[in-house]
């Protein structure tokens, strides 16, 4: 099934003189429960694709469809509950509140939008124990990991059963080891909970063990051969995988 739609999606930031174009034409479709690696340079589009799908930003042209309905039709307050219900996101700094413990912090959006606290609690301690870090409930990020804090952030990105988890480079931070844990955490996830998954991220030996891979050059978005997932992949020859845009 359908979940995401892109077409024809431009972003530009500044004014004639310095205008950088960041998106150029994207289009792409994406299935409920695809888990997706968008990768490539730094400077690409590929943090600006994703804060247009999860409507962090708007686009300059194009529309993004939501299980077929064009969410920048949408006023802000509609986008914002939207955003809230539907979207989850990791980043590759969790943002983490230090005063609170990892439990407060994954209750605080359920908070946030008038949940009862008994509830919410019960639903962290959950999510919580589904991320390895049932022991952990009641410390402070700062006597944390940064394996563990990552953890958290997953687990409150995962507090209102997003249909879609936005991940911008979520092992960047990390060592390798951690990384792989937090990687075959995500993919539990997606396996276990059907959950939708992008993830952009320079980590192309994690990006290999994905189903689906897309590569961005220069605000053009690319469907990568198998043999370009391989490895063998040049810059240059963007032109030579199946063209998700123009």
């Amino acid at each position: 099934m359908e979940l995401i739609r892109i077409e024809g999606l431009y972003k530009s930031y500044g004014d004639k003189a310095k205008r950088v174009e960041a998106l150029r034409g994207i289009d792409l479709q994406i299935s409920k429960g695809e888990m997706v690696a968008v990768v490539g340079a730094s400077g690409a589009g590929k943090s600006t694709l994703l804060h247009l799908m999860g409507t962090l930003d708007k686009p300059t042209k194009g529309d993004v469809f939501y299980k077929g309905e064009r969410i920048f039709e949408q006023t802000d307050k509609k986008l914002a509950l939207f955003r809230n219900k539907n979207i989850g996101f990791v980043f590759q700094f969790h943002h983490l509140l230090p005063e609170f413990t990892a439990i407060e912090n994954v209750m605080m959006p359920v908070l946030i939008g008038g949940g009862n606290k008994i509830a919410a609690r019960k639903l962290a301690e959950r999510l919580l124990s589904d991320v390895g870090l049932e022991q952990r409930l009641n410390h402070k990020p700062g006597e944390l990991s940064g394996g563990e804090q990552q953890r958290v952030a997953i687990a409150r990105a995962l507090v209102h059963s997003p249909d879609v988890l936005l991940a911008d480079e979520p092992t960047g931070n990390v060592d390798t080891h951690t990384g792989d844990d937090i990687f075959h955490l995500l993919l539990k996830l997606n396996k276990d909970q059907d959950i939708t998954m992008i993830i952009v991220t320079h980590n192309e030996r994690l990006a290999n063990r994905m189903k689906r891979r897309l590569r961005m050059v220069d605000g053009k978005l690319y469907e990568e051969t198998s043999r370009e997932a391989a490895g063998v992949y040049k810059e240059g020859d963007a032109g030579e995988g199946s063209g998700v845009s123009g």
